[in-house]
């Protein structure tokens, strides 16, 4: 059953593709007409991308991988960290630095530069220095957290990516295709899709289109969160009578230990 309402997607113009001279020939599977020289995009083939696209998504966040949100055009980035935030997953929003990915071990130093100077405030040291070095510290952490904070979270690398506006993001998408990690993108008329794993083809460019596309995405993993959770609770109370029967066969196995034995002999005798 699609997860995917085919008026929705109209409503919120998710098939008004790019001008027709600006098109890529590698998106025309999933062009479906040209009206007053803009490509329109087929909604049918967006829906049935959607729905592979979420029940992938969805299948990651119930074995419990991250999937990093890659958008810093302005008309996403307010609704990429909301909703991506409300489903516990990181995101990038402001700029992509390079090495992200590729330079992992990096970004966490850069993340852990952040923990540092937060203790320094918890622990009193930031005040005994002076007023310049403590403006600098202030400005360093709030450039970390502008560019960092909403990754501050992710510990390893991400298990996917999705990407809005696989132009702009173009960094990312090379970064993750060299370390083979999956690429999620909205793609429009003008994209090549050819270094995309799931394309979903739609308008990359209005609010409310990407705000559509990440409302059904988000409901796929918090479907996927809640399965988990389920499948957890299940498995405690197992896990609790198991560590009841095995603390049980303990004691019945200390207690014979522990008899005095039985001398047959002397029971022969007797």
């Amino acid at each position: 059953m699609s997860r995917t309402n085919f008026q929705e997607l109209l409503d919120a113009g998710v098939h008004f593709g790019h001008l027709a001279r600006k098109w890529n020939p590698k998106m025309a599977p999933y062009i479906f007409d040209q009206k007053n020289g803009i490509h329109v995009i087929d909604l049918h083939k967006t829906i049935v991308k959607i729905d592979e696209a979420a029940e992938e998504m969805k299948q990651l966040a119930k074995s419990g991988r991250k999937i990093l949100f890659v958008a810093t055009k302005k008309q996403a980035k307010e609704v990429v960290s909301e909703k991506s935030a409300a489903v516990g997953m990181p995101s990038i929003t402001e700029r992509w630095a390079g090495g992200m990915l590729t330079n992992f071990p990096t970004i966490r130093k850069a993340i852990k530069k952040m923990s540092t100077i937060d203790k320094m405030k918890e622990d009193g040291t930031f005040e005994k220095l002076a007023k310049r070095e403590r403006l600098q510290i202030d400005r360093q952490r709030a450039k970390l957290e502008k560019n960092l904070g909403s990754i501050r979270d992710m510990s390893r690398l991400p298990s996917a990516l999705f990407v809005i506006d696989v132009m702009k993001e173009a960094n990312a998408v090379k970064e993750a295709n060299r370390l083979n990690i999956p690429v999620f993108a909205m793609v429009d008329t003008c994209c090549d899709p050819t270094p995309i794993d799931y394309v979903i083809p739609a308008n990359d460019d209005a609010t409310k289109s990407i705000e559509c596309i990440m409302n059904i995405l988000c409901a796929a993993i918090q479907e996927g969160l809640d399965e988990r959770k389920l499948e957890k609770d299940k498995e405690a109370p197992a896990d609790e009578a198991e560590a009841k029967a095995a603390a049980a066969t303990g004691k019945k196995l200390r207690a014979r230990k522990g008899a005095r034995p039985v001398d047959v002999e002397a029971e022969a005798e007797a």
